[in-house]
């Protein structure tokens, strides 16, 4: 059998992150009608994150959360577990979306992860941080000579960077496949756990008196008078003064929210745990780094705490016609044949190496490429989605504005074009499937020459949606 066939054939279905005895069971579905403060429709890091937040700013806030299947079942509990400090997808894309925002954005990102840490270290949740930062590997001379120059201008601008040549980025992380390395190690950055996270503040939440229903579909939504909501749901009727749809990539209620974002669905693998043979074949567990390609259509990749690899992303990202969300999407061999061929061309030297799991999770895309946040129903009604692949730590951020939008101590950050601006809406079908895979086509023929953007994505850069980060 072929190599990286062979290494696939027993992978579990199940992600990584899942695969545990810690996984605790969901509790009980929604089984009559309900009233409180604030309802929160989704159990992934944004829902959670602005939970814990209310209650932190109000804490005699009545909450009831509702998720459709359990808690960290979305995107929350399949990412890769990349904890990065950036709201707004990077310092170009940030520039070129809100003007004159960079640095207090930047700010504000730090000051996230800040307070994003602190509360995991206050409610003792152990999410397996590593402070790693975050590297960009060159796979190609032209991609060396690019991130070069953004080192020297990284470096320039008191950015707490390292440069490796091919030599020494192979010492770092041993693999024919790279040619330079610049590792961001300022700041927190890092990688975690993030179905851990999920979990803990789950368990936090509950102490704090939230009540949490799962296994429990959002039906309807509409105003009853004209100062509270009514939340039709499987099992029952919540009446709330105010709701936050923390749904992301899932289709929302809300046809101005469905709008803002698209469904495309990433893929990931995860080795068994390295043997110290192949330890000391590739030498990363020594430095740990966290690693992505420097191209538009990047593999991510890290250690986990018992040196397992995760590899994802690349090519194999997908959008399905009409926004496929169906669970059964996560079924698919040629994108899992795809990551793992790719994996042992970046390190022949694993060759033996077996994948104990395979996924697919969803991110959620929007025109901007970071969060959209939104209010309707003079302020009772508010979301925050759209984290495109940022979200780990972007959505604490975008927990905050959505509270803040319902009026749970808002500051000035509401006053920011990042709240204010309205994001471009994605086109109908089927020019949105067409759109997009001429994109992705164009990304990746801009991968294989150098970096150099087509008339396609010049384009797009002209009519500001394209990928500039």
């Amino acid at each position: 059998m072929v190599p990286h066939l062979e290494a696939l054939k027993d992978a579990k279905a199940c992600p990584l992150w899942h695969d545990t005895d810690l996984m605790p069971d969901p509790l009980p579905a929604l089984a009559s009608d309900e009233k409180c403060e604030l309802l929160i429709v989704g159990g992934g890091f944004t829902g959670l994150w602005a939970a814990i937040q209310v209650k932190e700013r109000k804490p005699d806030a009545e909450i009831i959360l509702i998720e459709q299947t359990f808690i960290a079942d979305g995107a929350s509990g399949r990412c890769g577990g990349f904890l990065s400090s950036s709201i707004a997808h990077g310092e170009t894309n940030t520039e070129h979306q809100f003007p004159g925002e960079a640095v207090r954005l930047q700010q504000l990102g730090a000051q996230n992860m800040k307070e994003y840490l602190e509360t995991l270290e206050r409610y003792n949740i152990d999410a397996h941080y590593e402070h790693v930062g975050e590297t960009d590997v060159a796979l190609d001379p032209e991609s060396a000579e690019r991130l070069r120059a953004e080192y020297e201008t990284a470096r320039d601008e008191g950015a707490d960077v390292v440069f490796f040549d091919r030599e020494a980025m192979r010492a770092e992380v041993n693999s024919p496949a790279f040619y330079a390395g610049m590792w961001h190690r300022g700041g927190q950055d890092g990688v975690i756990d993030p179905a851990r996270v999920c979990w803990g503040l789950k368990e936090v939440l509950l102490q704090l008196g939230v009540r949490i229903f799962e296994s429990t579909r959002l039906l309807d939504l509409e105003p009853a008078g004209k100062e509270s909501m009514r939340a039709g749901c499987e099992g029952g009727v919540i009446h709330s003064d105010k709701v936050l749809l923390a749904t992301n990539a899932f289709p929302s209620i809300l046809g101005q929210v469905r709008r803002s974002v698209v469904p495309v669905w990433d893929y990931q693998l995860a080795t068994e745990p390295l043997s110290e043979e192949q330890i000391d074949k590739i030498a990363w567990p020594r430095s740990r780094h966290a690693l992505s390609d420097y191209n538009n259509m990047f593999h991510y990749f890290r250690l986990t705490k018992d040196n397992r690899i995760t590899w994802g992303g690349g090519a194999s990202v997908r959008y399905y016609f009409n926004g496929g969300t169906n669970p059964s999407l996560a079924d698919a061999p040629a994108c899992y044949e795809q990551l793992a061929r790719e994996f042992f061309e970046y390190f022949p030297q694993l060759e033996g190496v077996k994948f104990s799991n395979k996924w697919g999770g969803i991110i959620a895309t929007s025109t901007r490429f970071c969060m959209v946040p939104g209010v309707a129903y003079d302020g009772r009604v508010a979301w925050s989605v759209g984290y495109t692949g940022h979200g780990v730590g972007a959505s604490r951020f975008g927990a905050r504005i959505g509270i803040e939008l319902l009026g749970y101590q808002p500051s000035d950050i509401l006053k920011l074009q990042f709240v204010t601006k309205k994001a471009l809406p994605w086109a109908p079908e089927p020019f949105r499937w067409i759109g997009i895979r001429l994109t992705q086509s164009a990304l990746i023929k801009a991968d294989k020459n150098g970096g150099r953007r087509g008339l396609w994505l010049r384009f797009l850069d002209m009519m500001d949606m394209g990928f500039t980060c």
